[in-house]
């Protein structure tokens, strides 16, 4: 499932600013093993992105297990521990409001890679030489 962009309109300093306290906060929850869940505890897990609604209301957060870790399992053991991750997020962010927390794996990579491989087809390079040529024939 692909991220969802967000209009710039929507995209304001705060919640920004908001979305990275968050995700600063969540990883040094997981770094130091504040969750007491077996599969989180035993993962290596960064949060490469919690993207914020305009309202500060809800955050999802993208998250990559390290290291060969299964990604839904561990999104599935954050799912059981969003309550306590909630809470700790309120109580660090010091907001009116705490945002409610969503997790979901983070497909960036695998996207980047399969872009890569695309890239590297030879038909695709020999179409990329073709442009190149035409462009140095039209000068």
């Amino acid at each position: 499932m692909a991220k969802a962009p967000f209009t710039a309109e929507q995209q304001s300093v705060r919640v920004l600013k908001v979305g990275e306290r968050v995700r600063h906060i969540l990883s040094e929850l997981l770094a130091r093993g504040e969750v007491h869940d077996d599969v989180v505890s035993a993962s290596h897990i960064s949060v490469t992105e919690v993207r914020m609604t305009p309202d500060l209301r809800n955050a999802t957060a993208y998250i990559k297990p390290l290291l060969g870790a299964g990604d839904d399992e561990v999104v599935h053991a954050l799912r059981q521990n969003t309550a306590f991750l909630q809470r700790e997020v309120a109580q660090r962010l010091g907001l009116k409001f705490a945002p409610k927390l969503r997790f979901r794996k983070d497909e960036s990579f695998a996207e980047a890679d399969r872009i890569e491989a695309l890239l590297r087809d030879p038909k695709v390079a020999r179409d990329l030489d073709d442009e190149d040529g035409a462009e140095d024939g039209a000068e």
